[in-house]
């Protein structure tokens, strides 16, 4: 595994496994088998519910605290400063471990207007010690900049989505222009069932004999992205992490750039604008 390094000093593997929908004794075991082949770096979340599988994982696999790195989301309910402390020293009693690698604010829900006091409390949960890097996911533009003014403190990084039907450069160029390494969320399209099957990505896949995921895989990390890709199979948790011995041309790399369809491939519901989390 490569690993990346982010402004506070700290690094991550360039994969991590995104957990969504890996619940119940399924997700622990899909967790496990991760773990066991190669996955370092587990990304969770309070709104997964799922935070006490990721935790039972751990526990069954007896795998030592500093070969793991744990990664999890403040829910919009919890913006609040007290809430927050709250909320974060909640989510690692149900893991089961003494702090998080990395935790970000969830969503910026500007209409809620406390994204700024929630970035005070994760401020101050890394100065506790609950926290080793703190960041944040969905962030645009001016609320990076909002917190960054507010705090003096700079997210480490910002998972936002970003597939080749959206590709989101813009934002991951004033990510990097502030030092913030870029996450990309549902990689793969989530709900584009389409994008697997797209006939730029499937000839680039047969010209390296890799498979499409491989391919949209390796294109996040030749542009600087750290990769959240969920599986609970085997074999695709394997398929997924195999792509360090390939390398996409200057072409390829453009021609998948090229896919992007703007606002129109965002993920239905999941403008940061508008978007409003259910508490």
């Amino acid at each position: 595994m490569e690993f990346y390094n982010v402004n506070d000093g700290n690094k991550f593997p360039k994969i991590a496994l995104g957990t969504v929908d890996l619940k119940g004794a399924k997700g622990v075991q899909s967790i496990k088998t991760a773990l066991r082949n190669g996955y370092e770096l587990i990304d969770t979340s309070t709104n997964y519910n799922n935070e006490g599988a990721v935790g039972k994982a751990i526990r069954e696999l007896n795998i030592p605290r500093e070969h793991i790195q744990v990664s999890s989301k403040l829910p919009g309910a919890n913006h609040e400063y007290d809430k927050a402390i709250d909320a974060i020293q909640e989510s690692l009693y149900r893991i089961g471990i003494d702090y998080f690698d990395k935790y970000l604010i969830h969503w910026p829900l500007p209409k809620r207007d406390n994204y700024v006091e929630a970035w005070q409390a994760l401020v101050d949960a890394q100065k506790f010690g609950l926290i080793k890097t703190i960041g944040v996911s969905n962030f645009l533009l001016e609320h990076l900049d909002r917190i960054i003014e507010a705090t003096g403190v700079t997210p480490a990084t910002n998972q936002i989505e970003r597939h080749p039907y959206f590709n989101n450069l813009d934002l991951h160029q004033a990510n990097k222009d502030r030092g913030i390494l870029t996450e990309a969320w549902s990689p793969l399209g989530r709900e584009l069932n389409d994008l697997l099957e797209n006939k730029v990505l499937a000839e680039i896949a047969k010209k390296h004999d890799k498979s499409i995921a491989q391919v949209i895989i390796r294109w996040n990390i030749q542009t600087g992205i750290l990769v959240n890709v969920k599986s609970g199979q085997l074999e695709h948790q394997i398929e997924n992490i195999d792509v360090f011995d390939f390398e996409l041309t200057h072409e390829e790399m453009e021609l998948i750039n090229q896919l992007d369809k703007g606002k129109e491939g965002l993920v239905e519901g999941q403008d940061p604008r508008e978007y409003e989390e259910f508490d």
